[in-house]
């Protein structure tokens, strides 16, 4: 199960309150169920994944092949496909659905999601130029990014140049985000910190890929609750 991921809906920021007086700004995700649309085997595709849908869509937006496709696997419209490879497939039914529940004993999360775009921006804003000076010379161009090329060799200004362009509105993933806590009733998750993304934005979510050892907030609570009813040694 911790093989698959979940699309969810980015609704905002908000902050939660520990009995220690703890603040902790956290990240609300509305998450959507995924239903198993087809199993892949290995024989025909060369790999083993199984084929996850995602939302809910109109008949009429859909093409006549999806059509065929949907009712040919007896299953209503989806909005979203998504694959992903797995281990086993026997586990696996078409028709079954997944939620929250897959993440009822993971304590971390990786991300990913797309940046809020900031359209065309200047080298200072985009990549924190320090601009040209403010007189001495300087006419009407204190924060362009100055030099951009060579001479006659190499004659041309290479790829990857750090220059003006549009800013944001790519793909980022994040990893090893605690999760708060999960709100199974209203398929609510609740991720500490922040989350690139603008509101209402898609965020794919999975188990932590990294093998992460550092404790929750919960657990350090409870040590320190522990160390403060634990009687200390009598100094000799």
């Amino acid at each position: 199960m911790s093989e698959i991921a979940l699309i969810g809906k980015k609704i905002g920021m908000t902050r939660e309150f520990y009995k220690t007086g703890q603040l902790v700004p956290v990240t609300v995700l509305k998450m959507e169920k995924a239903r198993v649309i087809h199993i892949i085997d290995e024989e025909k595709r060369g790999y083993k994944a199984i084929q996850l849908g995602f939302g809910k869509i109109k008949n009429s937006k859909l093409t006549k092949a999806m059509k065929g496709y949907f009712a040919k696997k007896n299953t209503e419209a989806k909005k979203k496909l998504k694959e992903h490879r797995v281990l086993d497939t026997s586990i696996y039914k078409e028709g079954n659905e997944f939620g929250l529940e897959i993440f009822k004993d993971v304590k971390f999360v990786d991300t990913r999601s797309k940046t809020i775009g900031k359209g065309f921006a200047g080298a200072m804003k985009r990549h924190n130029f320090g601009g040209l000076r403010a007189t001495h010379g300087v006419s009407i161009s204190h924060r362009s990014h100055g030099s951009t090329g060579q001479r006659q060799d190499p004659g041309k200004v290479f790829k990857g140049k750090k220059m003006a362009g549009h800013m944001g509105d790519k793909l980022r993933t994040m990893q090893n985000i605690e999760i708060v806590k999960a709100d199974l009733e209203n398929e609510l998750l609740y991720l500490k910190g922040s989350i690139p993304g603008s509101k209402n934005s898609e965020i794919i979510v999975k188990k932590s890929v990294k093998n992460v050892k550092k404790k929750t907030i919960d657990e350090k609570i409870k040590a320190i609750e522990l160390a403060k009813k634990t009687p200390d040694k009598k100094k000799k």
